[in-house]
């Protein structure tokens, strides 16, 4: 990643910050991807409340790999958007970017 495209963001998922490098055009959908992370992470929290934090942001990542197996596994179909294979393998792509 070139030095003048990159940005530092910090984003707070399931309550803790996190600090990323990531290409300034890619902001908007971050932010996105951690609107809808947390969301799921809260809708897990409601829906089990004697759960750990942990285990809700746990099983939210489980939904997203699930998504992310049928979506590269299968042949793409008339019904599925042309376009849910190609956002999931950049959520992988963030997320490996952010890990390393």
């Amino acid at each position: 990643m070139e030095e003048q495209d990159s940005k530092q963001l910090t984003v707070t998922i399931a309550g803790r910050p996190y600090p990323l490098k990531i290409k300034a055009s890619d902001e908007p959908m971050v932010r996105q991807i951690v609107k809808e992370v947390n969301e799921k992470v809260n809708k897990f929290q409601l829906t089990y409340p004697n759960r750990e934090k942990q285990d809700c942001l746990a099983m939210a990542l489980l939904g997203y790999a699930v998504d992310l197996h049928k979506a590269t596994s299968q042949q793409p179909t008339a019904s599925s958007p042309p376009d849910v294979s190609e956002r999931l393998s950049r959520i992988e792509s963030l997320l490996d970017e952010a890990m390393s």
